[in-house]
């Protein structure tokens, strides 16, 4: 009888040691340490064990299969081996059942692990040199290598949307989308976002500079603009609007107009058109087929709009306005103290265990 009572005590101290195995592993370390330095006293507690990393995991198991099979030898001879390890099994199957975590941390194994850390950081600081060694050699002669289960950026992509359902995420649906267009613009292609030259806000060459010229190109909303010589198509340079506003003498938009062209592939990548225009300092591409054949243009801000996902358009657009950017700037400062006034001060650090 009294094998049997040592064997359920070793067996419920086996169960112990595995329920604050998992406990321990249910949050990451980065994640625990994050909030331990935040102030969360459970996770200020459970850092001070998790804090050791492998060495932890290396005495819980340990200590787990120790007092398992020491658990399994009581029943074994106090009821015979079958029946002595139904019994184990059984029993340690009910004490997993009710205290291990499995998607969620129960409040008793939470406790459970609160309560230990003080204890199984005492151990593991004295313990180090001699687990640490072990970990080290096993490391060495056995690395393990875990898969992160992405292949593709596609796989990348799915993660990032899931992350958006994710109730605890600190990473704003607006952050998630800019990541997800950082990764794909770079398999869209240059025809896919260019401006079809039908569309396109072109300049005759032959073309009087003067207030009525201005006020419509001013009305476009663009800066730069293709000048044509004849046909549409015939593409001979770039006016800028900044050099038409600053033009002090009449004559035709060829007197003011660049004459170096910079032409980009509608096949090409959008990755490989912003390589271009950071190479060439442009900030204007010609698009052209196979046929070297002009098919529209392609501007830094086209391939920027879809970079982030959304057209390059708000109060920042008047940059060259000092009050306009001026009062941007105080309404932010203004939302940040409110924001400062009503969350609590950050306590300090908790101190660093050096593994």
């Amino acid at each position: 009888m009294l094998l049997f009572i040592l064997g359920v005590i070793l067996a419920g101290i086996a169960v112990v040691f595995w329920v604050l195995l998992r406990t321990y592993e249910h949050v990451p370390e980065r994640e625990l340490k994050r909030l331990a330095r935040g102030g969360d006293e459970v996770a200020r507690l459970l850092w001070r064990a998790s804090a050791y990393g492998a060495s932890l995991r290396t005495l819980l198991v340990t200590a787990s299969v120790v007092f398992g099979v020491l658990a399994l030898w009581a029943f074994v001879l106090a009821i015979g081996a079958l029946l002595g390890a139904l019994v184990l099994l059984a029993f340690v199957g009910v004490l997993v059942f009710v205290f291990v975590p499995s998607q969620e941390l129960t409040r008793s194994s939470l406790a459970l692990g609160k309560w230990a850390a003080p204890g199984i950081a005492w151990v593991l600081e004295r313990l180090q040199p001699v687990i640490g060694l072990g970990v080290r050699f096993v490391h060495k002669h056995r690395p393990l290598h875990i898969h992160t289960g992405l292949y593709e950026k596609a796989d990348l992509v799915e993660l990032l949307e899931r992350q958006k359902g994710q109730l605890d995420s600190r990473i704003s649906n607006s952050e998630i989308e800019l990541l997800k267009h950082s990764l794909t613009f770079g398999d869209k292609l240059v025809s896919d976002a260019l401006v079809p030259k039908r569309v396109v806000e072109s300049v005759s060459a032959t073309e009087s500079i003067g207030p009525v010229l201005m006020d419509e190109l001013a009305r476009s909303g663009h800066s730069r603009f293709p000048v044509y010589e004849g046909k549409h198509d015939n593409i001979v340079g770039v006016l800028y609007l900044h050099d038409l506003v600053a033009a002090k003498r009449t004559g035709n938009v060829a007197d003011l107009m660049s004459r170096k062209l910079t032409y980009v592939h509608e096949d090409f990548t959008l990755y490989q058109a912003l390589q271009a225009f950071l190479k060439t300092k442009r900030h204007l591409f010609l698009a052209v087929n196979s046929f070297e054949e002009y098919v529209g243009i392609l501007t830094i801000e086209d391939v920027l709009e879809q970079m982030i996902g959304k057209p390059i358009v708000d109060e920042f657009d008047r940059y060259d306005d000092l009050r306009a950017v001026a009062a941007a700037a105080a309404r932010k400062d203004h939302l940040d103290h409110k924001k400062a006034k009503t969350e609590p001060d950050t306590p300090p650090e908790p101190p660093e265990v050096v593994k």
